[in-house]
């Protein structure tokens, strides 16, 4: 993964916690559904970092304005309430085709 900007050894981990092993497969993937897979690897998921994907997915360094941040944090914080509302017998229910949460 050290071929996107902004990523060191730490990401790198996270994200062969999730399956993750190629940067190839991070671009494909995208910022967004990349970190839910992160989270949902039980891995720990931190603001800085998913922007610092973000921008390095632009080819950018890692610091945004504010406004950037303002405009990424609902992003961020979306995955993680998806994740944490896919767990334990909602997930039994969505494998098993009972559709969603009603």
């Amino acid at each position: 993964m050290s071929s996107i900007p902004n990523l060191g050894p730490a990401a790198d981990r996270e994200f062969a916690r999730a399956g993750i092993t190629d940067a190839g497969d991070l671009r494909r993937m995208e910022a967004d559904p990349a970190d839910l897979a992160v989270i949902r690897a039980n891995a720990q998921a931190h603001f800085i970092g998913y922007y610092a994907l973000v921008m390095g997915l632009q080819g950018r360094p890692k610091h945004c304005s504010p406004e950037e941040k303002a405009a990424l944090r609902p992003r961020f914080d979306a995955p993680k309430a998806q994740a944490h509302s896919d767990t334990g017998i909602q997930l039994i229910l969505n494998e098993i085709g009972t559709g969603a949460r009603r």
